[in-house]
């Protein structure tokens, strides 16, 4: 769909809501494509394309509010949803924050051109050799006796939003994958690993050889592990997971998770929560970013933001309806769907690089953990409480000395920030990212 024809159906539909009794009103149009290919023990074992369009609206009836969405956009079909929509606002329960964004908050065209979008869709037979690539090449790796598939994808979206105020914007992007996973050794000693590459241009994606390679050595080195006894230590969290522990700082600092109270970063807001050498960004401008976007889920205009400024929380992450009741302003961070109100998010989300390399912090651990899996982590969303199921390795002298895994990490997420160190191997491999991080002090539950 061209944006002319995105913009006709959405005008139309609004004119309809308002006639129909809605005082506002705003409507998300999105479509997207998707191929996969995965491929297993040398054969194909799935070909899947997808493609799908679907369409919510928002109704608004003084201070209450209705989303209704829907797969047909027969004219019939969309009437129905209007008068759907404004008799399910009249009869929903006031909320007196909901609303469309201020005018004076929304984005102007034109939009800045982030190149998120690659016009070049690979063929099925080229996501085909792309997963046997990674495949065989995981498989030759000595010691790997076995796998999990290897796949290969490509994406592409478009959506648009039009609201009653006069907002329209629309923007288009597109993805590209590669991954493997193998295991290692025999019976009850086997192992298990895997490597991953996602891009918005296809030519900046990593070989696939090089995934395959990757992976296979990552569960080759895994083989053999031990247990720890349960301790304190220094843990290392490699940067393929470190992100993890920011992620963490998002969910806090939530304009919901606020608003609600359920945020051990609730009455941090201007408080130093890391070190000096700490800083950490929203960036919803980086071109071709996993997570950007030229405007948010309500067209407010977005920029980037330090959220954590060499180690003082500045801001929250909010969308209209949180500031409206934290008494603020919108950050331009509202993320909309089809299906329901606008919620909010980061957009390209990292802690800076730090400034000693990666090897440099090893080399003054004497002993610690090195964690390059985890599994379900949990925090205590009021406390900050934290704990999760780990592997890795165990170091020595800033060395590896040997594999480890069936461990527990615990701390208190706020201690952590403060004992944190970072490494300068940032890497953007997603919308949240950092790079190796060090921290001091951490329960290790082992035997």
């Amino acid at each position: 769909m061209t944006n002319d024809d995105a913009e006709k159906v959405l005008t139309a539909l609004l004119d309809k809501a308002k006639a129909a009794g809605a005082d506002a009103a705003d409507v998300v149009l999105a479509e997207s494509v998707s191929v996969g290919v995965t491929y297993r023990m040398g054969a194909v074992e799935d070909v899947e394309r997808s493609e799908a369009q679907d369409l919510g609206l928002r109704v608004l009836v003084g201070k209450r509010q209705a989303i209704v969405s829907s797969t047909d956009h027969a004219p019939e079909t969309l009437d129905e949803l209007v008068t759907r929509a404004v008799a399910m606002a009249k009869l929903a329960p006031e909320d007196p924050y909901c609303g469309l964004a201020p005018d004076d908050k929304l984005a102007k065209a034109p939009f800045k051109d982030l190149d998120l979008f690659d016009p070049a869709e690979p063929s099925a037979d080229r996501l085909t050799e792309m997963a046997r690539e990674a495949e065989e090449t995981a498989l030759a790796v000595k010691g790997v006796t076995n796998s999990s598939g290897a796949s290969a994808g490509w994406g592409s979206g478009a959506k648009w939003l039009m609201t009653s105020s006069g907002f329209f914007g629309g923007s288009k992007g597109s993805s590209h994958s590669v991954s493997c996973a193998v295991l290692a050794g025999e019976g009850v000693g086997m192992e298990r690993d895997y490597d991953y590459h996602s891009t918005r241009h296809g030519a900046e994606l990593e070989a696939a050889e090089k995934i395959g390679r990757t992976a296979g050595e990552r569960a080759v080195a895994r083989l053999n592990p031990k247990k720890l006894k349960s301790r304190q230590s220094t843990v290392v969290y490699d940067k393929r997971l470190s992100a993890s522990l920011i992620g963490h700082l998002a969910g806090a600092i939530n304009g919901g998770a606020v608003a609600r109270g359920v945020s051990f970063l609730k009455d941090k807001l201007g408080e130093k929560i890391f070190s000096d050498a700490i800083t950490i960004i929203d960036d919803p401008h980086m071109v071709r970013g996993a997570g950007s976007r030229a405007f948010d889920g309500e067209g407010v205009a977005n920029a980037r933001r330090a959220i954590v400024d060499k180690g003082v929380l500045t801001g929250w992450v909010m969308n209209s309806a949180h500031a409206r009741q934290l008494g603020l302003e919108t950050t331009g961070n509202a993320t909309r769907g089809t299906g329901g109100p606008p919620g909010a998010s980061t957009t390209n989300f990292y802690m800076e690089a730090g400034s000693s390399a990666r090897d440099e912090l090893l080399a003054d651990i004497a002993e610690g953990l090195l964690v390059t899996d985890m599994f379900g982590p949990q925090v205590n969303p009021n406390t900050g409480d934290y704990s999760v199921g780990v592997s890795g390795f165990w170091l020595e002298k800033g060395e590896i000395a040997y594999p480890v895994s069936e461990i527990t990490i615990a701390g208190n997420i706020l201690q952590m920030y403060q004992n944190l160190t970072a490494a300068d191997d940032l890497e953007f491999r997603g919308s949240t990212n950092a790079p190796t991080l060090v921290v001091e002090g951490m329960t290790i539950a082992g035997e």
